[in-house]
């Protein structure tokens, strides 16, 4: 199973709050029968509506950590909108708080979603719009946001962060670890062996 201790990588400063999931992936992209290229229309209508949102802006374009505000991920619970932001390039959001369903679907895709207090995170949108280039790290075992010379503690349900550190987010590879358990069981249910002859 993959772990995830800690997620490091250059920032995406959107400090807006309530950013729904119809803003992070519009409805007519729910209809794609897999993920496969769902990155390229994270955010599309917003950044069809502001020439300057920071996924048009080139000095963002290798972000990895998104920063954002309260209620992040509201709305409908779509698995397409975290979906969306990984395959754009983003693998922790840091934000003031996350609608649950959201969060939930984070976590189940390895993406870390942690919280800061709105005055951290001014101090961090700030940082990295002057230095598009600056390191965020997102460290799960330490509970810590950390970049130039700040460590700033993060929140996360302690659920969350065991199931990430840990690798039991993913629920295949944990299916997959288990084949030999699953076989042997299977092997010794009379409706899995004897259904054939019957």
């Amino acid at each position: 199973m993959q772990t995830v201790q800690q997620v490091t990588g250059s920032g995406v400063p959107l400090l807006l709050d309530d950013i729904d999931t119809d803003r992070i992936i519009p409805a007519r992209y729910l209809r794609c029968v897999t993920f496969d290229g769902l990155g390229e229309h994270a955010f599309e209508d917003d950044r069809k509506q502001d020439a300057s949102h920071p996924f048009d802006d080139a000095r963002f374009a290798n972000g990895s950590v998104l920063v954002s505000g309260r209620n992040f991920g509201c709305g409908s619970s779509r698995e397409h909108a975290p979906q969306s932001l990984n395959r754009w390039g983003i693998n922790a959001v840091i934000a003031e708080s996350f609608a649950e369903i959201f969060f939930g679907n984070c976590t189940a895709l390895g993406i870390p979603a942690v919280c800061l207090a709105r005055p951290e995170l001014e101090k961090l949108s700030a940082a990295i719009s002057d230095d598009p280039q600056l390191e965020v790290t997102v460290d799960l075992d330490e509970k810590q946001v950390r970049y130039s010379d700040a460590s700033v503690a993060c929140e996360i349900p302690e659920s969350a962060r065991v199931s990430l550190v840990t690798g039991e987010y993913d629920f295949l590879a944990q299916l997959l670890d288990g084949k030999s358990q699953i076989e042997q069981t299977a092997a010794s249910l009379p409706y899995m062996t004897n259904f054939a002859g019957e």
